[in-house]
């Protein structure tokens, strides 16, 4: 869409052939990152008329709840969407389908790249026809066939937590987004359109694995029910089977290659407890667009700027996927993950700051920053000067 809005002419591959197919295995969370390409797509009223929600995330540590708040006599704190796959998905395809320029190929996928001198220039589908193209976008998801293809270097590293979820209606709704930090093990509770509520778990396979091998449902269930201030899903209904993973790798590739692109999980698929996955797959696609559209629409050379959409892309996600694949080993809080995390369940500011790297709209430097670990030991202090027993 953001190509065709240029002036390009794109030829949209899906391999999915019904209109209404969506993802089933996701967060189904849009992190506030991605809403200025959101309203670049003109989406935002769509989804909000589809009921997503608009969300600030509270966090449960064991330090207590982090709750993020909006600052009196401040700008409002910025909200990301909660929506359902089922819901986002159709209405996307649908918006694709109707943007002047775009030829959406249902039922037909990608069985090989095109190259002439070492430059993609194009691709073979399994519908038998072959297309020349001045650029080729995988935008396939972590199993990227674009990806595999092309030969660019990859790098994976494991994940050591299981995956699983389930959707829930009638369960009591604030509004609010839940995360659970346990250390090591994480959960999440998101409301989202027509009622739902999307409640999932990431524990630690070592741990867990063997029990929800045996009975998947079961397991997760008893594991929700354990959770501190757990959301009481045996008050509602549960809509949908429990489904899950039990090995989800850290997939990174290089994002480019001559006259090729990857964007979304088909780049960058991290672990999924943190819900990026859609929003960097938004946010990169306007990376792309932004570094090669003009080249791509007025028939220049795309070279450059896709180097050049390489760096933006290293730049903006590098950090934050190198911490999060460090995590997901399973390892405890680090020193500084724990003087932040415990300065912002006792700190409206230090909460504020949280919320902002959280929703991936400051870097990992930023965030852990000398004058932030600076005021988060403040915090820290007082906290425990003002809770000290007295000696009287």
């Amino acid at each position: 869409m953001l190509f065709a809005n240029l002036g390009a002419r794109v030829a949209l591959l899906e391999k999915h052939s019904g209109m209404d197919a969506y993802k089933v295995l996701c967060t189904h969370t849009l992190q506030p990152s991605c809403m200025p390409v959101i309203k670049t797509l003109g989406l935002l009223p769509l989804l909000e008329e589809a009921g997503a929600r608009r969300h600030v995330t509270s966090l449960w540590t064991p330090w207590g709840w982090i709750e993020p708040r909006d600052e009196p006599g401040k700008e409002p704190i910025p909200r990301g969407l909660n929506v359902r796959r089922q819901t986002l998905d159709p209405l996307l395809r649908r918006l694709a389908a109707e943007t002047p320029g775009v030829d959406l190929r249902l039922g037909d996928g990608v069985n090989g790249l095109l190259e002439d001198n070492g430059r993609f220039t194009g691709v073979s589908t399994t519908g038998g026809a072959r297309l020349t193209a001045r650029l080729v976008v995988g935008a396939d998801g972590r199993n990227s066939t674009v990806g595999s293809l092309s030969g660019l270097p990859v790098r994976l590293s494991a994940n050591n937590r299981l995956g699983f979820l389930a959707q829930y209606r009638g369960l009591p709704d604030d509004g609010a987004s839940r995360v659970w930090f346990l250390d090591p093990d994480t959960a999440f509770a998101f409301p989202n359109d027509d009622g739902v509520t999307v409640v999932a778990c990431s524990p630690a396979k070592e741990r867990h694995a063997a029990a929800f091998r045996a009975d998947p449902q079961g397991s997760f269930e008893r594991f929700v029910r354990a959770l501190p201030d757990a959301p009481p899903i045996d008050r509602g209904e549960r809509i949908s089977k429990v489904i899950g993973t039990r090995d989800l790798p850290n997939v990174y590739r290089k994002p480019y290659g001559p006259g090729l692109a990857l964007v979304g999980d088909a780049a960058l698929a991290t672990d999924p407890l943190w819900g990026v996955g859609c929003g960097w797959a938004f946010q990169s696609a306007q990376w792309l667009v932004d570094a090669v559209g003009p080249a791509v629409a007025g028939g220049g050379d795309v070279l450059a700027g896709l180097a050049a959409y390489g760096e933006k892309h290293r730049a903006a996600l590098d950090s934050h996927h190198k911490l999060m694949e460090d995590y997901s080993a399973v390892r405890p809080f680090n020193v500084f993950e724990r003087l932040l995390l415990s300065a912002a369940a006792r700190d409206a500011g230090a909460a504020r700051h949280y919320h902002a790297f959280a929703s991936r709209l400051i870097d990992v430097k930023e965030f852990a920053s000398p004058g932030s670990l600076l005021r988060a030991a403040r915090v820290n202090v007082f906290h425990r000067l003002r809770n000290a027993p007295s000696n009287s």
